[in-house]
Formats: C-alpha cells, structure tokens, sequence
C-alpha cells in the first residue's frame, strides 16, 4: 500500500531523489491539453470557456447571478458560518501584522530615496469547488493590502454554487464571480479579465495553465500544486496522530504526498500494522489507498542529523514534526513552507484557523519561495529625488562608471545636469 525506503543505507538516496523527480517533473499527469485550451480561449474568449466548461464539468453557466449568489448564502448554515467568521478573524489578524512602512531616506545632500508598496490593481484567485479555506487564505491579504479588483474562479459542482465560498466571497468584498474551474479558469482570468496576477491552488492542470500564461500575467512566488506533507516521529508518537495527519494531505487527491520520516523501526512497523485499518474507516478510503501507493513513502533514517537532511532535500509543503525533542529541529531545518511543532500542531488546524496562510510551495519550491504572503500583492517601487547639490556630489562617480563601461549616453544624460 505504501513503500518504504532505508536511508540508514546511503546507497538508497537516489531512489528518494527519483522518487521526487518523478513527482516533480508532472508525470504522472498528461497535461499537453492545457496549451491547447489557452491558445483556444485567447482567440475566442467565452466562447471557449463555454466549451471546455461543458465538456469538463458538465456546465454551461459561467457567470453567477445575483440572485443566485444571495440564495446560495441562505442555505449555508449557522454553525459553519460561525467556523468561517473566526478563521476569519484570526487569518486578518495575522497577516495585517505582516504589513510593514514605506522606507525613506535622506542623505546629507537632501537627497530623497524612498521604496514604496503599491498595492497591485486586479487580483484573480481560483479556488477548486468546495474550498472556502482557501478563499479566506488568499482573499484576506488581498484585501488587507488593498487590491481594488479581487476576482474569483470557483467551478460549480452538480451546477450548483457552494455556499460557504460564496460565503466568504461576500466576507471579502468580492462581486467579480466566474463559476469556471480548471485550465479554462485561468485562460479566463489572464485573457478575459486579463488580470495582474493569478493565485490560488489547483491540480496539475492549473499548476501547467499559471505556467502558461506566466509573464502575461504574474503568479504566486511559489508552485501552488498538488499538496504535500511531510512528518517527522519517533515511537513515542500516538499512532492515531501519525496516520490521521498522513491521510489528511492524502485525501485531497490521488498526486498528493504524504511522507514519513524516522530513525524509529518500531514506528515503521506500527504505520504498516495499522494504516490499512485505518484508512478503511475514512469515507475519502480509495482516494487515500491510491494516493499512498502512487506518492506516499516511509522513511527509515539513521539519526536525527540525516533527518534533518533528508527534510531539507524533500522541502515539503508541509511539516509537521511529532516528536519528544522537536526543538531539536528548529534550527537544522530551513526547507519547508509551514512547521507545526508538537503534538498538538496537526497542519489540518493550520488549514483552517490558527492564523497563518495555507497556501504554500509545493513540488519543492519551499527551497526558493516563501508561503503566500501580503507581499505577494504589493508592487515595491523605488523612487528617487536628487537635489542640485546631490547631483552634482553623486553624479562624478556616477559618470565614471557610465563611461568604464562605454554607456556614454549614460555619462552626458548625468553631465547635461550638472
């Protein structure tokens, strides 16, 4: 059902490198048709959308009511809504402490040197169809930042909206709705709504499609694909914990990753023992079996030092780290886009409500991204105003430079000044 790997045997380090370069490089996804679908959707718009939208999800309404929107609301219940208001509460409350001032600065000559947040225009934010979640993670620093068109592409399931994403859409002031889903979704919003910027998570052929249009419009810092977890235990571990946090990630799809890693033996031997009783308790059972043969491995290390190793090579999406020592960790491992430390820290919470962003680099983009942040909607501009005085101070060796580098028109565009 899961495969295991000895590490402890050095010589098995290049079966965990394939193994991760056989997830990263798509192939377990034949995605050849999501070019084809933008090139199709560039050059007749709706029209397109329509098409694919009907021949994928069975759906010819791309374009949500009012009236719609506002019934769909209604059948949302009260204890979901209260769930949804506090997630709220506590994401807004984190992010808006990421936001930092404007810098200025201004040297002896007066001189003014200023880097400036500018928040980006238009916004769209794809979320899959029954995921207010991620609504909340990636509206909330949007509008915390202060991005004026916030546009959302949620598919309809059976024709129908979900309510709780419409829910939160109202929450965050969103009126721009699509109901498209897939590849199709993000050729509507880079060519249609030709927004700035495209966010948000999705399969493989929404992590091919932003990879598309990527420099039409931009895309998160990150890859936003299939999810990711990766856990850290020893045997002192409650079992329960270990196998439910592994099915947690497993139970988004069939290209989710779940990984175990331990110098514990014994604790290998119980995930074997019991996780074919486990999942078959789990209502998502098939989806998580499939997902743990085709992605899903444990881990047998031979100390802490090589675990730390190993995590930073896998840079996952996800850590979670159930041990006595865990402290231990903190300062050796420096890949991954979140960290729950504990046994009381299960990234599922960290999905919901603790407060910080569950958009996050997968496919090992932790090594050279951040998580979703409210940087990702502020353009930095740097801004400049130089005196007569500081011209003339600056400009000398400015010149010089222009001309060590044969960039005369540089050099008189400084002189002409002076």
């Amino acid at each position: 059902m899961i495969n295991i790997l000895n590490l402890s045997k050095s010589r098995n380090l290049s079966k965990l490198i394939s193994f991760l370069e056989k997830r990263r490089s798509g192939k377990n996804t034949d995605t050849t048709i999501v070019p084809i679908i933008l090139r199709d959707i560039k050059k007749n718009k709706n029209k397109a959308v329509i098409k694919y939208e009907k021949k994928f999800n069975s759906n010819n309404k791309i374009k949500p009511t009012q009236g719609e929107i506002v019934s769909s609301i209604r059948e949302l219940d009260n204890k979901t809504k209260i769930a949804i208001d506090m997630a709220f509460k506590r994401i807004y409350h984190f992010h808006k402490l990421q936001k930092t001032n404007n810098i200025k600065f201004i040297d002896k000559y007066k001189n003014k040197i200023e880097y400036k947040n500018i928040p980006i225009n238009s916004v769209g934010i794809y979320i899959p169809a029954n995921l207010p979640s991620s609504l909340l993670m990636n509206a909330i620093p949007a509008k915390i930042c202060g991005v004026k068109n916030i546009y959302l592409a949620n598919p309809r399931l059976k024709g129908k909206l979900n309510p709780a994403v419409m829910y939160v859409a109202k929450k965050c002031g969103i009126k721009n709705i699509i109901t498209v889903g897939g590849a199709q979704a993000i050729g509507s919003l880079a060519y249609i709504q030709k927004v700035d910027k495209i966010i948000g998570p999705g399969n493989d052929f929404v992590a091919r499609a932003k990879r598309e249009v990527f420099g039409v419009v931009g895309t998160e810092s990150m890859i936003a694909g299939p999810s990711e977890v990766t856990i850290i235990s020893d045997r002192y571990a409650n079992i329960k914990h270990v196998l439910s946090s592994m099915s947690a990630q497993s139970e988004h799809g069939i290209n989710s990753q779940s990984i175990l890693v331990t110098k514990d033996k014994i604790l290998i031997n119980k995930v074997k023992e019991n996780i074919k009783d486990f999942i078959s308790k789990l209502p998502r059972k098939s989806i998580i079996k499939k997902s743990f043969k085709m992605n899903g491995l444990l881990i047998l290390s031979k100390n802490k030092k090589q675990i730390a190793e190993i995590i930073n090579l896998i840079s996952p999406e996800h850590l979670e780290i159930i041990t006595k020592d865990y402290k231990f960790y903190e300062s050796k491992i420096y890949n991954a886009g979140s960290i729950g430390l504990g046994k009381y820290s299960p990234v599922a919470a960290s999905d919901y409500n603790v407060g910080t962003n569950h958009t996050l680099g997968t496919l090992g983009s932790a090594k050279f991204a951040s998580g979703l942040n409210i940087n990702e909607f502020y353009k930095k501009i740097s801004q400049f105003t130089l005196t007569k005085k500081g011209i003339e101070v600056i400009g000398k060796q400015a010149i010089t430079l222009a001309e060590y580098e044969n960039l005369h028109a540089h050099s008189l565009s400084i002189k002409s000044r002076m």
